[in-house]
C-alpha cells in the first residue's frame, strides 16, 4: 500500500537579471520590472487549482526557486506566503527557503524577508574568484557574495546556504579550495558544493568555455573539498550537500526521500501520492510566464499530467534515494512506491555484488564506490 509522505510546496520565480550560460532552469531575463502582484494573483490561483490534490495534508516545507526569487519585493512574497497558509496546514517550525542572488542585496531587504516569513537563505556564490565568476557570467563579484551573506545575518538569518560549484573553466585545485576557506569564513549553516556540468539546451553545452578541468582533476577536488567540509565540521547528507549538525536541509530531503511536493508557478513541477486509487501523479506548469499567468487557476495552466506506473516507481524512487549518503529502509521504499522489497531483489543482489551497495537491517547504503557511480547503481532499477 502506498502511504502518503510528507508534503512540501515549491514555488517557481521565473524571472532574473541575466540568465548564465550553464542554466537550464525556466528562468527569463526580466525586462523592466516583473508584474510581481499579479504573479501572486496567479500563484494563489494556481494553488487553489492543486489544494484538492492534498486536502488535510500538512506542508512541512515551502522552498521559492528560479530564476531568483528573491528580486521579488518581501511583501510579494508574504502575501503569497500568507495566502498559502490560510489554505494549507503549515507544520510548526516550517522550513520557508528564499533563493538568493548575491548581486541583487540591498541594505533592509534581509530584514523585510525575515519578517514575510523567510526562515533560511540560499546564496548562488558558485566562487569566492571574481575570474571565475566572470567566466561563469554572475552578476556579482566575490565582495557582494561576502557582503549580502553579512547583511542576511545581521537582520538575523542563522540558517543560510551557499552554493559552491567547482571544476569551473581556468580553476584548479587550489583555487576550489580557497573557495571553501572563504566560504568558511562566513560560516554558513549548509554547503552545497557541486560540479559544473553542461546541460543540454544551455549556452555553455553549445559553445564549451575553455579551460574545464578534466575528468580526473575534478575528482580530485572533490575528494579534496570533501575532506576540508568534514574537517570544517559540515557533514556530508547528500552527493553536494553539507551541513552542520541538524541543519540539513528539509526541503531537499523531502525530494530525495521520494516525498511530495506541489509545484506551484511557470514550469513548476510537482509529485502527488493520490491515496484513493494508489496512484502517484507527477504535474507541471506552462512554462513562460506570461502564458501561465493567463491561464492560472484553470485546467489550462498544467502543462501535462502524468502517472507514474508501479513499474517506473522503483528507478524514480532510487534516482532520488541513492543520492543520499544514508541510504533508505526497506520499509520507506515499500511505503512510498506501494511495491514490495521482494520484487527488487535481483537488482539490490546485483549492486550488493558489484560492491555499490551494502545492507544491514533493513537499510540499503551506498558505498563509496556506489556514489561514484550512482548512474550505473540507478540504471539497474530501469524497467524492462
Amino acid at each position: 500500500m502506498l502511504a502518503p509522505p510528507p508534503l512540501s510546496l515549491y514555488v517557481h520565480v521565473p524571472w532574473c537579471v541575466r540568465k548564465c550560460p550553464y542554466c537550464d532552469f525556466n528562468s527569463h531575463e526580466q525586462r523592466g520590472e516583473p508584474p510581481f502582484e499579479a504573479y501572486v494573483d496567479a500563484l494563489l490561483a494556481d494553488l487553489d487549482s492543486d489544494l484538492p490534490l492534498v486536502w488535510g495534508r500538512t506542508v512541512q516545507s515551502v522552498f521559492f526557486g528560479g530564476g531568483t526569487p528573491s528580486l521579488m519585493p518581501a511583501a510579494s512574497l508574504e502575501r503569497f506566503l500568507q495566502g498559502a497558509s490560510s489554505r494549507l496546514r503549515f507544520a510548526p517550525g516550517c522550513e520557508i527557503t528564499l533563493e538568493a542572488n548575491p548581486g541583487t542585496a540591498e541594505h533592509g531587504r534581509f530584514e523585510s524577508y525575515l519578517a514575510a516569513g523567510i526562515n533560511r537563505l540560499s546564496f548562488g556564490v558558485q566562487s569566492f574568484d571574481d575570474g571565475c565568476l566572470q567566466r561563469l557570467g554572475r552578476i556579482h563579484d566575490s565582495a557582494e557574495a561576502e557582503r549580502a551573506v553579512k547583511l542576511a545575518q545581521d537582520a538575523g538569518f542563522d540558517n543560510i546556504n551557499l552554493d559552491l560549484m567547482y571544476a569551473l573553466p581556468g580553476q584548479d585545485l587550489a583555487m576550489a579550495a580557497t573557495d571553501l576557506e572563504r566560504a568558511f569564513a562566513l560560516q554558513p549553516a549548509h554547503i552545497s558544493h557541486y560540479q559544473l556540468t553542461l546541460e543540454p539546451n544551455t549556452v555553455f553545452a553549445a559553445r564549451p568555455p575553455a579551460g574545464i578541468p578534466g575528468e580526473d582533476a575534478g575528482w580530485d577536488m572533490q575528494e579534496h573539498c570533501q575532506a576540508m567540509l568534514a574537517d570544517a565540521g559540515y557533514r556530508q547528507y547528500e552527493v553536494s550537500a553539507y551541513a552542520r549538525p541538524g541543519r540539513e536541509c528539509a526541503h531537499n530531503l523531502n525530494y530525495w526521500t521520494y516525498g511530495d511536493y506541489l509545484g506551484i508557478g511557470a514550469g513548476a513541477h510537482g509529485k502527488i501520492t493520490m491515496g484513493h486509487d494508489q496512484s502517484v501523479l507527477r504535474r507541471w506548469k506552462l512554462k513562460h510566464p506570461a502564458r501561465y499567468m493567463a491561464a492560472a487557476g484553470g485546467e489550462a495552466v498544467i502543462g501535462g499530467d502524468e502517472r507514474v506506473e508501479p513499474e517506473r516507481r522503483p528507478f524514480e524512487f532510487m534516482l532520488n534515494a541513492l543520492r543520499l549518503v544514508g541510504g533508505f529502509t526497506l520499509a520507506s521504499f515499500e511505503a512510498r512506491t506501494g511495491i514490495a522489497a521482494a520484487d527488487i531483489e535481483p537488482q539490490l543482489q546485483a549492486a550488493v555484488d558489484n560492491g555499490w551497495l551494502v545492507r544491514d537491517a533493513g537499510r540499503v547504503v551506498p558505498t563509496e564506490s556506489g556514489r561514484r557511480f550512482t548512474n550505473d547503481v540507478v540504471s539497474l532499477f530501469l524497467a524492462d
